[in-house]
């Protein structure tokens, strides 16, 4: 039986069998209100008092922010959308791990909880392409991640949820989630988009794009949209960083290329007023130019032939079929979703000094196959006498892994030496993987005034290997007066281990340099670091309380504080579960407590009619791992994002903006090894400032111009591991970029 066909038969039709159920319960239409009678018989319609349903509450918490279409008109991203969201509160871009490997591969870190802990939405389903590239021992993997399989031209809007809010989402939400919001077929539109960036240094990679989002109305109840992009951003030259790196090291490896291409067809079928189905096909591939990164080395190890040349691609096919209702006792939301990504990739050292060093002229492909399916229920009640909505919830995600790469590095044991649930051979090893995931949620947006709401609300999730997890959440929102509002929250947040983590034959090998300080090679035969079948869940305890205030004038001014104890973190482990002759064996484990706290403030102030000041902040009061007192991501101690925009007359606008970072604290302990670092260095804050203008020089054209990085402030990568510190990352200096968009 093949992936795809364990996988149709484990989600089985629970979903599909609810979505039926909802569109025969739409046969009962929604009211639009309800009518009282005086006893004199005059008959008045009265407007229902609907609470609005928890997730739409949440949307409004504290932790929140949206991110438009027209903001990505009038500051245009490169390529990835995670250069949009890093300009939010409370967020910014790192690796997975602080070790400083693959530290170009910036994801989205939300509240400093790690790019793991965001999950990345499409229109509320679930991307998880990412989860097909294996973890290194340190956590780190060779990813860009799950924010760029949509083109920005194409996106309504982003929605950011940040802390307590997040949680209901399930597993991988702890830190965040970043739910991108495609646009809807319902207009007659098609908007053909051209850009594209030339960096001021010619070590940089230019960028091009095109794209063509086309939707309307085929008839009165079927609706199309069709998405065609295609991106290609060239890689940093291959000696970009010489100058920053320390005489007599390797030279570490500047940004790799990104090739993007990326098609869909959504078809939405709506036979009355009440239903609306959906199905929507879409295939994407994501090629690298390689710029000679390695998790240890410099480009000087490299092939010099492979620099340039795409040595790694990601295929994701999605199908999905929607369902929404609207109804007279409330509104549903259900999806069923088959992902498929093929991880195919020049094949690389597993083991030690030469982990992650392409050591091959063949490629090896993983195949990563999720269904993932929900649904969701709001039930306007006035139980009690008291306006409330109840949310009434059930998702199911599986998870389907053939690897036949990973899995394939020798444990070194003597013959007669074994250890219990491995297979000695690689060979005898199952490529075949799989989880399962059944999350049950409920929750009450209460109204127990007109100035005070409550959300209560419980999450109960059973994993096949982890088992079962609660999450509880409590929100509440008082409106103080009419400009002030005053909301907090606590959550429980969790996430499963993945499945390298879980799979006892995922094996990483050293002969001695590798292990940890404190059993350096006791053995003799070096160390072997095992997946771990009987992880428990990571969890997080999140709690975040925020006043705002907005008046009628357009000012908005608001201050969050955010605290997050992280408990049962999985990380390799640098003390040995066992001796296996001349060989120590280590696992992945859970590990003790971590604690993150800090402040996200944000400020808005129309200086007139035109001009508009907008000004958000974020400081990181505490990132620490209370086992070892490291930060458990390379975060800036604080985050400013500014901007001035100045709508000159309708048809143009200017906008000025600036990011100033604030330091990033090196690791003093390596992740690897628990080793000391002998010199560890940190970021120094630095200031990025654009500059852009948008104008609509026809009825139907458009064109922004801009310069990214106005004052040409670069910064180089100085290393690929903790020597390095905390510059193990690139940022581009002075680029000028130009936009057309044509809207027929």
């Amino acid at each position: 039986m093949t992936l795809r066909q364990r996988a149709a038969k484990r989600a089985g039709g629970t979903l599909l069998f609810a979505m039926a159920m909802a569109g025969q319960a739409g046969l009962a239409a929604a009211q639009d209100g309800s009518a009282f009678e005086y006893d004199d018989g005059t008959i008045v319609e009265l407007d229902p008092i609907i609470v609005e349903a928890a997730a739409e509450e949440l949307k409004q918490a504290p932790g929140s922010s949206v991110i438009t279409g027209e903001d990505l008109e009038t500051r245009p991203v490169s390529n990835d959308i995670s250069e949009a969201v890093r300009r939010m509160p409370g967020v910014n871009l790192t690796g997975n791990a602080t070790t400083g490997q693959r530290g170009n591969n910036r994801q989205i870190d939300i509240r400093g909880m790690g790019p793991e802990n965001t999950l990345i939405l499409i229109d509320g389903r679930p991307v998880l392409s990412r989860n097909s590239v294996k973890m290194g021992r340190s956590g780190e993997r060779d990813t860009r991640g799950d924010s760029n399989w949509v083109p920005a031209s194409a996106i309504e809007r982003i929605e950011v949820l940040r802390g307590p809010a997040a949680a209901r989402y399930g597993s991988g939400a702890s830190g965040g989630v970043v739910n991108i919001i495609t646009k809807s077929p319902d207009v007659a539109s098609t908007t053909v988009t051209l850009y594209g960036e030339k960096p001021e240094n010619d070590k940089e990679g230019a960028t091009f794009r095109t794209s063509i989002v086309t939707s309307g109305p085929i008839n009165d109840v079927l609706s199309y949209r069709g998405i065609l992009s295609y991106n290609r951003t060239g890689a940093d030259a291959a000696d970009i960083n010489a100058e920053a790196t320390p005489d007599g090291e390797s030279v570490a490896a500047g940004r790799e290329g990104v090739r993007n291409a990326d098609a869909s067809l959504l078809l939405e079928y709506r036979p009355d007023a009440v239903n609306t189905w959906g199905i929507e096909l879409g295939y994407s591939r994501q090629g690298n130019d390689y710029a000679g990164d390695a998790l240890f080395q410099g480009v000087d190890r490299v092939d010099e032939d492979l620099i340039g040349t795409e040595t790694n691609v990601m295929k994701r096919g999605v199908l999905a079929l929607t369902h929404r209702g609207t109804y007279d006792f409330g509104e549903s939301n259900s999806f069923i979703q088959w992902e498929n990504t093929r991880n195919k990739r020049l094949l690389e050292g597993l083991a030690g000094g030469g982990e992650g060093l392409i050591n091959s002229d063949e490629y090896g492909t993983i195949t990563l196959e999720n269904i993932t399916a929900k649904t969701e229920w709001n039930v306007h009640s006035q139980l009690g006498g008291v306006n409330q909505t109840f949310t009434f919830g059930a998702d199911y995600r599986g998870e389907f892994m053939h690897d036949p790469v990973s899995l394939q590095q020798d444990l070194g044991l003597e013959p007669g030496e074994e250890i219990p649930g491995t297979d000695l051979d690689p060979e005898d090893r199952d490529p075949n993987s799989e989880a399962h995931l059944v999350g049950l949620y409920i929750e009450d947006n209460i109204m127990l005034s007109d100035s005070f709401t409550l959300t209560p609300g419980l999450r109960a999730d059973w994993h096949s290997e982890a088992g079962l997890n609660f999450s509880p959440s409590v929100n509440a929102s008082w409106q103080a007066t009419p400009e002030i509002t005053v909301k907090a929250g606590v959550s429980r947040a969790f996430k499963a281990p993945n499945l390298y983590q879980l799979n006892p034959n995922y094996v990483y090998r050293t002969r001695g340099r590798g292990c940890p300080v404190d059993y350096p090679n006791n053995g003799g035969n070096g160390c072997d670091i095992l997946g771990n079948p009987d992880l428990e869940h990571e969890t997080s305890l999140n709690k975040e309380i925020g006043i705002n205030y907005t008046d009628a004038q357009g000012w908005n001014a608001g201050l969050t504080y955010f605290h997050n104890d992280y408990r049962n973190r999985i990380a390799a482990s640098l003390e040995p579960a066992a001796v296996v002759g001349e060989t120590q064996i280590f696992r992945w484990k859970n590990t003790p407590e971590a604690v993150i706290e800090g402040l996200e403030a944000n400020l808005r102030v129309p200086l007139s009619d035109m001009v508009t000041w907008t000004t958000n902040s974020t400081v990181m009061l505490k990132s620490e791992n209370k086992q070892n007192g490291q930060p458990l991501s390379l975060v800036p101690d604080y985050t400013i994002n500014t901007s001035l925009d100045w709508q000159v007359r309708d048809d143009w606008s200017i906008t000025l903006a600036a990011t100033h970072y604030g330091p990033i604290q090196s690791p003093t302990q390596s992740v690897t090894d628990g080793g000391t670092i002998d010199n560890p260095q940190r970021r120094d804050p630095y200031t990025l400032v654009d500059l852009s203008t948008t104008y609509d020089f026809m009825d139907n054209a458009s064109m922004t111009a801009g310069v990214k990085n106005l004052f040409n402030t670069q910064i180089y990568r100085e290393g690929t591991a903790n020597s390095a510190g905390a510059n193990t990352y690139n940022e581009p200096g002075r680029v000028y970029s130009l936009q057309v968009s044509f809207d027929f």
